[in-house]
């Protein structure tokens, strides 16, 4: 996938003729994947205007003493680039 693309569909529904910028971001928790997710994406909202996607590409995390006590997932991130207008 290159860096900016154009989606009219996904699935069954069309979507309007945007382009989109993609970056990676890596967000982490030490509760749950989903808190990690969601303070990757809250992160990059605060700093990207019209982001619209998320795509989790990896999924990790830190084992001490046996148990799970961190998680760390990184994303692709599309935001809709401002028109020229």
């Amino acid at each position: 996938m290159s860096q900016t693309e154009s989606f009219s569909i996904i699935g069954e529904e069309t979507m309007p003729d945007h382009v989109y910028r993609i970056i990676q971001v890596a967000g982490s928790s030490g509760k749950s994947i989903e808190d990690a997710i969601q303070n990757a994406v809250g992160r990059a909202s605060r700093t990207l205007r019209q982001v619209g996607w998320f795509e989790v590409v990896e999924t990790r995390g830190h084992v001490e003493d046996g148990k799970v006590a961190h998680y760390q997932v990184t994303l692709k991130v599309g935001f809709t680039l401002d028109d020229d207008d």
